[in-house]
């Protein structure tokens, strides 16, 4: 049966479960969601969303999910080493898997598995028994094997990925991919090339282009295998030899279609799930999104968007209006799309946690003038700790105003005061608010008070006082989970606030100002903000002591807090001439290497398509006989790809400065100005929550990444001048502070002395893993010494220093060798942080920040070896880190207690950025040198060089 716009067959979706959970995992690799309770719940979210994604899209008639079982006993009965390439399971999938079932199981999704049965093969029988049934058949996954499996009513459904829609696979798409006739050829292209992932065969010297080319002049294996007397040379003799080879691939790469399973409809159908279990799971694994998303889709909230993110295959577009049809049809089945659905209340009831609206509670609005607001800041003013949160008309703390603030001081309890828009009034209310502000004896407690305290400065009032921020006391604690305000009350107390979003709705253009919300709402809202923020303050005050995490807190981190508000407040000038005179240079550079691609290429190309970039460098040019793919099957252009061919082709070093380029010119060049705010200055964020090492993040705009390596690069920090003409930059860098920190911690005698007679340090390494006399160390054998220093820290192996030097990789091996003999303690210091890292489950700075590692004692080995690496560079980097924010912490202290009009402007890594009047250059020059290197005592003395110029480059 031919799908057509008026089709109303039913419709059956098989989830391919493992090679979602994979994806969903790898997905999140580089930032895996971890709760409080430090588990990796990264698969379960990737899996979750993809089939929260096909339900709310699809709304389905029928579904279910397979698993594999421990592996194919038929194909490793064929074929001994079948998949036996396969790194071992990670740790997190193999958790992942139960709680996957438990919640599949709660939904009443049928979870179909069998022992020593693949997924592939139970959806391909499935399929194959539904289409007989007149079903639509769509099997979700993203695994290209299954498109043997598709015929008139059978799908392959590609979920969305990296911003690209999801795919719908029909005939023409699968004779489009593989150059085939039939789906059913897909068999023969996978046994005549193989399949490295699964560890088939193929036909040895069988690529893409040749299997696509034999399957079109002889039709399959088995035709190419009758005609082997066509064939020429070195492949004649492959084929031949290989027959049985080839014939066997063919086999292990067959879906099988008569396994042990039937089709039940009544089974399979979608249907009420079970709200109360899901709810539970949920709240166990701290899934608050997810657990919305549920709600929404199952009480008929959720709009579907079938065919929004579909690609524009043909199919696609042929199945859109069944889609829809079918999605109409389905709104009356059950409650998945019953709008009077109660599954909400359900999962409300279900949850243990508490609302605004199931928790007692007393909040109340002020009245900004008469005897009921002398009353409260009468009350207000005798408090020893006090939270405050306030309620603006936007989220840049610069151009925001208030629109009221929040005060509690009692669980359960709290304040309002609504502000004016009128600014004189509002001004007059906050001289009200003066004295509390400004009270030293008074604790003012918030959550990421840094925003609070910049959006007060515009009223001129300044916080004092001892402060305490509940988001930084959080990142102490916890640094790998999340630290906003709904998640920890979520987690910690069990209390679901009430989100922004209720009251103003989503972003857009429709999104309403707090101003436009009811004054009984936003009292409701606000003051909920601070009396949760107080609860887990008293709560979080107690973690701290348990984790000796105390003093980091009150001496650093708190204290850092005011030193970057006055950072921000300040920002930095920028001159937007200058830069747009770069934007010219930078467009005719990329002109010019636009034109060397195209011209080594033979063509014109989008150089910026991953995809059409491949096919030039590796089916056109061949600049690699067996080139690296992606897992969708994808020719990889990524960075280091491409970097380690950048040697031997020209048009590879071309595509990788054109990248670097074009990125320089829209991450910075083109977009710096428009981040100019009205005061002509730029004001980056720099947050203290984002690096686990403890180091500090810059954004809107990043000044942290501005590449310097390159000239043009270099020049986008001209861009960046002093307030005027009376003033200069200044500014002062650590000289190589992680590798001094490192002979400290690790007591390397050799390197102490070294750094302590004032050698060049990589000479001094290289004269004696070189074993000749420092004077006569060449510049190569220097930069080697150099990239053996740094990359230890970072656990260099020998592929990477040969990737990043001119040695082989067997030289490689033997400097690290060498290295490590010259500096015996270094390697003994390495080996120790990982041995505590094992027994303590964490590695601590110099200042006692902890990096936890819950994957220290992994039985993957991969994973295992990312935390072995971090566990020898956190206590280096965030050393690093800590150190330079004492730094700060002292400097802003002597330049206020000076009466300097010296700022400090930026922290970029181990440099600090100030702009000085000229005449107090020398005296701050000596006080910023003076502090840096006394910020931290080491056995290795820290060095810091200093530099002025009329712009941040010349400084620099």
């Amino acid at each position: 049966m031919t799908n057509t716009p008026e089709n109303t067959q039913k419709r059956l979706f098989l989830l391919d479960a493992y090679a979602l959970i994979f994806r969903g995992y790898y997905a999140l690799i580089k930032n895996p969601r971890v709760n409080s309770k430090g588990m990796d719940t990264s698969a379960i979210m990737g899996f979750m969303n993809s089939l929260f994604d096909v339900i709310k899209r699809e709304k389905p008639d029928h579904l279910a999910v397979a698993f594999d079982k421990g592996g194919s006993s038929d194909r490793v009965e064929m074929y001994e080493d079948y998949k036996a390439n396969r790194d071992e399971t990670p740790d997190a999938i193999k958790i992942a898997v139960p709680y996957i079932q438990s919640i599949l199981k709660a939904m009443h999704v049928p979870c179909i598995e069998i022992e020593g049965v693949e997924a592939d093969d139970l959806i391909g029988t499935l399929s194959k028994q539904a289409e007989k049934e007149g079903y639509q058949v769509f099997m979700v996954t993203p695994d290209k094997d299954y498109a043997q499996l598709v015929s008139e009513n059978i799908f392959m459904y590609k979920p969305a990925r990296m911003g690209n829609g999801i795919e719908i696979w029909g005939i023409p798409e699968v004779q489009k991919k593989f150059e085939v006739e039939r789906p059913e050829q897909v068999i023969d292209y996978l046994g005549m090339m193989g399949d490295a992932s699964d560890n088939i065969p193929g036909l040895p010297g069988v690529g893409d282009k040749t299997a696509k080319k034999f399957i079109k002049q002889y039709g399959g294996l088995e035709g190419l295998l009758e005609n082997t007397d066509k064939l020429k040379g070195k492949m004649k003799e492959k084929v031949i030899a290989n027959a049985e080879l080839g014939r066997l691939s063919r086999k292990l790469a067959t879906i099988m279609l008569d396994c042990d399973v039937t089709f039940n409809a009544e089974n399979y159908e979608l249907s009420e799930p079970d709200a109360e279990a899901v709810a539970e799971i949920f709240d166990d694994l701290e899934f608050r999104r997810l657990k919305d998303q549920f709600v929404k889709i199952f009480s008929g909230e959720a709009e579907a968007s079938v065919g929004a993110a579909v690609s524009n295959t043909e199919t696609a577009k042929k199945i859109e209006t069944a889609s829809k049809k079918a999605a109409q049809a389905g709104a009356g089945q059950y409650n998945l799309f019953d709008a009077n659905s109660t599954i909400a209340d359900d999962v409300e009831e279900a949850s243990s946690r508490q609302t605004i609206k199931s928790k007692e509670h007393h909040y109340q609005s002020v009245a900004t003038s008469g005897m009921g607001l002398k009353l409260f800041l009468q009350n207000l003013n005798k408090q020893t700790s006090v939270c405050f949160d306030t309620e603006t008309t936007g989220l840049n703390p610069l151009t925001a105003e208030l629109v009221g603030i929040a005060f509690s001081w009692d669980a359960g309890k709290g304040f309002y005061l609504p502000f004016s828009d009128n600014k004189e009034e509002a001004q007059q209310l906050i001289e009200e608010l003066r004295p509390f502000f400004e009270n030293e004896d008074i604790q003012k407690v918030g959550q990421n008070l840094k925003y609070d305290i910049k959006v007060l400065h515009k009223y001129d009032i300044e916080v004092r006082g001892p402060l305490f921020d509940t988001m930084l006391a959080h990142y102490l604690i916890n640094p790998d989970m999340r630290h906003n305000m709904d998640v920890l009350a979520e987690t910690y107390l069990n209390y679901s606030p009430v989100s922004i979003e209720t009251l103003i709705g989503k972003k857009g253009k429709n999104q309403k100002s707090m101003r436009d919300v009811p004054l009984e709402d936003q009292t409701e809202y606000a003051v909920e903000d601070a009396d949760i923020t107080l609860q887990l303050k008293e709560h979080f005050e107690k973690e701290l002591g348990d984790a000796n995490t105390q003093k980091l807190f009150d001496d650093i981190e708190i204290p850092l807090l005011r030193v970057l508000a006055a950072m921000e407040l300040e920002g930095i000038n920028l001159d937007k001439a200058f830069l747009n005179n770069l934007a010219e240079d930078l467009n005719n550079d990329i002109a010019t290497l636009e034109a060397s691609i195209y011209k080594e290429a033979g063509e014109e190309f989008n150089i910026g398509s991953p995809k059409q970039l491949g096919e030039i460098l590796f089916d056109k040019l061949k600049l690699v006989e067996k080139p690296k793919k992606t897992r969708t099957g994808q020719y990889s252009t990524a960075e280091d790809v491409l970097s380690y061919l950048a040697a031997d082709h020209t048009i590879i070093q071309n595509v990788l400065d054109y990248r670097g380029l074009a990125k320089l010119k829209s991450t910075y060049v083109d977009a710096l100005p428009e981040q100019v705010e009205e005061d002509g200055r730029v004001h980056t964020d720099y947050m203290q929550t984002v690096a686990a090492t403890g180091r500090l993040s810059s954004n809107n705009p990043n000044l942290q990444n501005i590449p310097i390596r390159t000239e043009r690069g270099r020049q986008v920090r001209k861009a960046f001048v002093p307030k005027n003409e009376d003033y200069v930059l200044l500014a002062a860098d650590y000289s190589q502070i992680e590798l001094r920190i490192i002979a400290a911690l690790s007591e390397e005698d050799t390197m102490i002395e070294a750094f302590k007679n004032g050698e060049d340090i990589h000479a001094s390494t290289a004269a004696k893993v070189f074993n000749v006399p420092i004077n006569e160390v060449t510049r190569e054998q220097r930069s080697n010494a150099k990239t053996v220093n740094f990359g230890i820290i970072y656990g260099v192996s020998a592929f990477g220093l040969s990737n990043q030097t001119d040695l082989t990789r067997s030289e490689s091996k033997d400097l690290i060798d060498t290295y490590y003999k010259t500096y015996p303690k270094l390697r003994n210091y390495m080996s120790n942080l990982v041995d505590d890292a094992r027994e303590d489950g964490y590695v601590s700075t110099v200042l006692g920040r902890r990096r936890y590692l819950k994957d220290i004692n992994s039985s993957n080995g991969v994973v295992r070896g990312a935390a072995e690496r971090n566990a020898v560079n956190a206590p280096i980097q965030g050393s690093a880190a800590d150190i330079i924010k004492v730094a700060m912490i002292n400097i802003h202290k002597k330049l206020a207690e000076g009466n300097f009009k010296t700022k400090m402007l930026l922290q970029v890594h181990d440099e600090l950025v100030f702009d000085v009047p000229k005449n107090e250059l020398e005296d701050i020059k000596t006080l910023v040198k003076t502090e840096m290197e006394s910020a931290y005592t080491l056995s290795v003395p820290l060095d810091v060089e200093v530099g002025v110029g009329n712009d941040w480059l010349e400084a620099h």
